[in-house]
């Protein structure tokens, strides 16, 4: 089979590889889309990982079921979670799904940018869903980005009639902006230096819309909320200097959930002063557990989630690379998805 292994951001190459071999309990899949995650994105974190094959939002059709799988037929389209919990640790039993040791050790193999994927015994069991007709397999690939911003959502704890800042409407971004109005938000305000993605981000249920570069944003919160920051600070985008400007936008008793990774020894300057008599909460968010998946597939099946407008461009195996380069620009894209 062809696999699109990853050496560095430069040097993407598709490669022959053997088909996986499965065992009992476990699933091989024929993958049919893959979504380009931001993850992807982020050098330091691929390039730690080289040489590599990327890609971890798969759907595709059951080619092959080991010993003793149930409720499976080939052929069945479906969605695969790369990641599993025990369900039975410490972490497990707290709903902190990606603290768990068995969550970080379950992956497919040997990833979604490649025409054949192995499912673990435990993933199959667990969290390979079936997709219902009528759902592509494009819109199909948004099922783990929509239920890890469904996991943020938990917890942050929105409260009904809040107002929800959301910085950087990619397409994490979009996702907020909707399980916002599905949590009961009074005002959703989405800020992006971006037009593209603002207009994306009015259409699908923003009140207003910001750009930075031309406005200042504090000054048109204020004038859009009584004077008041914002309850909710959504941050989705890796940048230090835009967490410590988030913390400044959040109002007393408000909270910032903090939705992207900086690389491994970054250090985002606080000011405890305030964070305490103000009574701020600084969140942040990994990953999503089966629970997740599970209501992100009926969102986004009947339409409460739309999918069908974030899928802006598709690539071929052999432009996985072209693919990142232009998700990297952050212009006029959103989610761009690796077809098979």
């Amino acid at each position: 089979m062809r696999v699109a292994r990853y050496y560095s951001r430069d040097e993407i190459r598709v490669e022959q590889m053997a088909i996986p071999d499965i065992g009992p309990g476990e699933m091989l899949v024929q993958v049919k889309a893959c979504g380009l995650c931001g993850s992807d994105l982020m050098e330091w974190y691929a390039d730690s990982k080289a040489p590599t094959v990327l890609g971890h939002e798969p759907v595709g059709l059951v080619s092959r079921l080991g010993e003793d799988v149930k409720g499976f037929a080939l052929g069945d389209r479906v969605f695969v979670h790369h990641h599993v919990p025990c369900f039975v640790c410490h972490y497990c039993l707290r709903g902190n799904y990606s603290s768990c040791r068995t969550f970080g050790a379950s992956r497919i193999y040997p990833g979604g940018f490649a025409e054949y994927i192995r499912v673990p015994a435990i993933n199959v069991e667990r969290d390979v869903l079936h997709l219902p007709e009528g759902l592509g397999f494009n819109e199909a690939t948004l099922i783990e980005p929509t239920a890890c911003a469904i996991r943020g959502m938990d917890r942050a704890g929105l409260q009904k009639g809040d107002t929800v800042l959301i910085v950087g409407v990619g397409v994490s971004g979009l996702l907020f902006t909707q399980l916002s109005r599905l949590w009961g938000a009074g005002l959703v305000i989405a800020s992006d230096p971006v037009e593209y993605r603002l207009q994306a981000a009015s259409e699908l249920g923003a009140d207003l819309t910001i750009n930075p570069r031309t406005d200042d944003l504090r000054t048109k919160l204020g004038e859009f909320n009584d004077g008041r920051s914002a309850d909710l600070v959504i941050v989705t985008v890796g940048s230090a200097s835009v967490m410590e400007e988030c913390l400044g936008l959040v109002g007393k008793g408000g909270t910032v959930l903090l939705y992207a990774p900086l690389a491994p020894g970054a250090t985002l300057p606080v000011k405890v002063h305030d964070l305490l008599f103000s009574e701020i909460s600084l969140v942040s968010t990994y990953s999503c557990g089966p629970d997740d998946t599970r209501a992100a597939l009926v969102f986004i099946s009947r339409e409460r989630v739309q999918t069908r407008g974030l899928v802006t461009h598709q690539f071929g195996l052999e432009q996985v690379g072209k693919a990142i380069r232009l998700a990297v620009q952050a212009d006029e894209s959103l989610k761009i998805v690796i077809v098979l």
